[in-house]
C-alpha cells in the first residue's frame, strides 16, 4: 500500500474536495490518500505534518495552493502540486499591519471565509502572519536539498487561475525554481475541476508511484 499525504490549502481540511475525490478514485488500487487538518500557524503546522510523515512514511506528498509551502518543507519524498501558491507567504506578511487592528482582522475573516466542517481555522494575528516569511525560506532550502538529491517536483496550474492577478500564484517563479519541464497547465481554475483530477492528477500520481493502469 502506498500512502499519499495530501496537504490542503488555506482554510481547507480533512473534508476538502480534491483529496476526497482522489480517495474514491483510488479505492480499488493500492493507494491510500490521507488528508488531515493542520494549524494555520506555519510552524505549528510544520510540526504536525512532520509527525504525520514519521507515522505514515508516505511514498508521495501532494501540496495544494498554500499547502504547497508546507509540502516543500517535507524532505526526502517525491512532490506533486496542485496550484502551488508560492507568492502567498509574501502577501500574508504584507497583511501584518492590517491584522494589528480589530477592524482589519474582521475584514480578513470576511475576505477569507472558512466553510463549516473539518476545516483549518484561520486566525490573522500579526505574530502568526510574520512567520510566513521564514516559513517560505525554510521551504526553499529544503526544496534545494531535495532537488540536489534528485527527487522529483511536478505541478499543475490552471490557465484561468484568478490568483495569478494578485501574484499569489506565479508560474514564472515556479519555473525559475524547478525548471520549464516541471509543470503542466490545464484549461481550468485554481480549484482543479473533477475532469482534470481524473485526466491529469490521477495518472500523474500513478506515474510517480510507479503504478501501471
Amino acid at each position: 500500500m502506498h500512502n499519499v499525504l495530501y496537504i490542503h490549502g488555506m482554510g481547507g481540511g480533512g473534508d476538502s474536495r480534491i483529496p476526497g475525490l482522489l480517495a474514491e478514485l483510488f479505492l480499488e488500487e493500492p493507494v491510500r490518500i490521507i488528508v488531515r487538518t493542520y494549524s494555520f500557524d506555519p510552524e505549528e503546522g510544520a510540526l504536525q505534518i512532520a509527525a504525520w510523515v514519521q507515522e505514515l512514511q508516505p511514498s508521495l506528498v501532494i501540496g495544494e495552493s498554500l499547502g504547497a509551502i508546507q509540502a516543500l518543507r517535507v524532505g526526502g519524498i517525491p512532490h506533486l502540486f496542485v496550484s502551488p501558491s508560492l507568492g502567498a507567504p509574501a502577501l500574508l506578511v504584507k497583511l501584518v499591519p492590517v491584522s494589528r487592528f480589530a477592524l482589519g482582522r474582521w475584514y480578513l475573516h470576511r475576505r477569507f471565509p472558512v466553510k463549516q466542517g473539518d476545516r483549518q481555522k484561520l486566525f490573522f494575528r500579526p505574530s502568526v502572519l510574520r512567520k510566513y516569511g521564514p516559513h517560505w525560506e525554510k521551504a526553499q532550502e529544503q526544496a534545494s536539498r531535495d532537488q540536489a538529491a534528485g527527487l522529483p517536483f511536478f505541478a499543475f496550474f490552471g490557465t484561468m487561475d484568478h490568483y495569478k492577478r494578485s501574484g499569489v500564484v506565479q508560474v514564472g517563479l515556479w519555473e525559475s525554481l524547478f525548471g520549464k519541464d516541471s509543470y503542466q497547465e490545464y484549461a481550468g481554475t485554481h480549484f482543479m475541476e473533477e475532469e482534470y483530477v481524473r485526466s491529469l492528477l490521477v495518472p500523474k500520481i500513478r506515474e510517480m508511484l510507479g503504478l501501471q493502469k
